[in-house]
């Protein structure tokens, strides 16, 4: 691990004037925000702001609630474990046995932001406050329920970052327990938890993603894609967390290589009037990238996420560029991959890619 020391709280390069740690009093930890939550924060629209996250791995209750002393067991030294994760998990957070695993940062209040809106999150930059990460598998969760993991506890992976000679990072991982790291894949920054608060009076489980976003665990949100929510409360109160240094769709194991981030998003407003013409109706998260625009399906049934996508991407085709549905379902089977986002988040997710390039030659408006 060639990082020198952890990008502590306020410490090292904050691009944003707008900063939110990730202190106590910034952030929920296995719920997420609705209506009744005070902002932390409150800004105007198109206001860029500096979040620190945190990765619950290493501060659950399964892993010993410890983070400095569940990674010094893994070679770690003390000055590369965050203090705010130690000062988290040794608070008395209030937690029950039914909560979920993850924290988030939030929420943040963006003036004028009305339902029938979207908020727009734009990721500028993700950097890496860890050169490590942890990858888990626990029973009852995963792909391979009652399969994986073989042994009675939990399975939680120790990966380091290795950084090329060109700037590049890598995870990298043995073949075997205790043996040499000599798998390697690239690493993608991005942020499994998006979202913003539900109506009402009851903080949603952090798990399950829903219109609101949450743990949509999209891993094309990487650093200058966007995500679009439909607004539910007035202000929005956006919040982001479950940090990953990189993830594969599917995230059959339960857990990506989660690592904590420091991360700069712009936020913006989109009109209901203007939301409505650009993307159509949207009932759920809609991503866009350089490259594609990528509508989302989720339900608990892959099939009906999958079904649910497929209308997302009709929906968004006609509205954007006034294709006839017959031939937007010609083109989506022709030209688009539907991808499972996460199938181990109760709800399932499935993303589409559609190129942005094949639509280039058509005028709008």
């Amino acid at each position: 691990m060639s990082m020198t020391a952890a990008l502590q709280p306020g410490a090292g390069e904050i691009r944003a004037t707008d900063y939110l740690a990730a202190s106590l009093s910034h952030v929920l930890w296995g719920r997420l925000p609705c209506a009744t939550d005070r902002p932390v924060l409150t800004i105007d629209p198109g206001t860029d702001v500096t979040i620190d996250t945190l990765s619950h791995e290493g501060i659950l209750e399964d892993q010993g609630r410890d983070p400095a002393a569940f990674f010094a067991a893994n070679g770690v030294d003390r000055s590369l474990v965050l203090d705010d994760a130690v000062a988290l998990a040794a608070s008395g957070y209030p937690r029950s046995g039914t909560d979920g695993p993850h924290v988030v940062t939030g929420p943040i209040a963006v003036r004028g932001a009305q339902p029938g809106d979207l908020l727009k999150m734009t990721v500028l930059e993700t950097t890496p406050r860890v050169p490590y990460g942890v990858i888990s598998n626990r029973h009852g969760k995963g792909a391979l329920v009652g399969e994986m993991p073989v042994s009675q506890g939990s399975v939680s992976v120790f990966a380091e970052v290795e950084h090329g000679l060109d700037g590049s990072e890598w995870g990298t991982l043995p073949l075997v327990p205790g043996g040499e790291r000599s798998v390697r894949f690239p690493l993608r920054p991005f942020l499994g938890i998006m979202g913003v608060a539900v109506a009402g009076d009851q903080r949603p489980h952090s798990v399950p993603p829903g219109p609101h976003g949450g743990n949509i665990d999209i891993n094309l949100l990487t650093v200058g894609s966007s995500l679009y929510l439909p607004v539910q409360v007035p202000g929005a109160l956006a919040y982001v967390g479950d940090p990953h240094f990189a993830q594969g769709d599917g995230e059959v194991a339960l857990t990506a290589m989660e690592a904590s981030l420091r991360v700069t998003v712009r936020f913006e407003v989109v009109p209901q009037a203007e939301a409505v013409e650009s993307f159509g109706t949207i009932a759920g998260p809609l991503a866009e990238t350089s490259e594609f625009l990528v509508p989302t399906g989720l339900d608990e049934d892959l099939d009906v996420a999958v079904q649910n996508c497929v209308r997302a991407a009709l929906g968004l085709l006609e509205a954007r560029y006034g294709m006839d549905r017959a031939l937007a379902y010609a083109y989506l089977s022709a030209a688009t991959d539907f991808d499972i986002s996460q199938v181990v988040d109760i709800v399932k997710g499935v993303h589409a890619r559609i190129r942005v390039a094949d639509f280039a030659g058509v005028r709008r408006g």
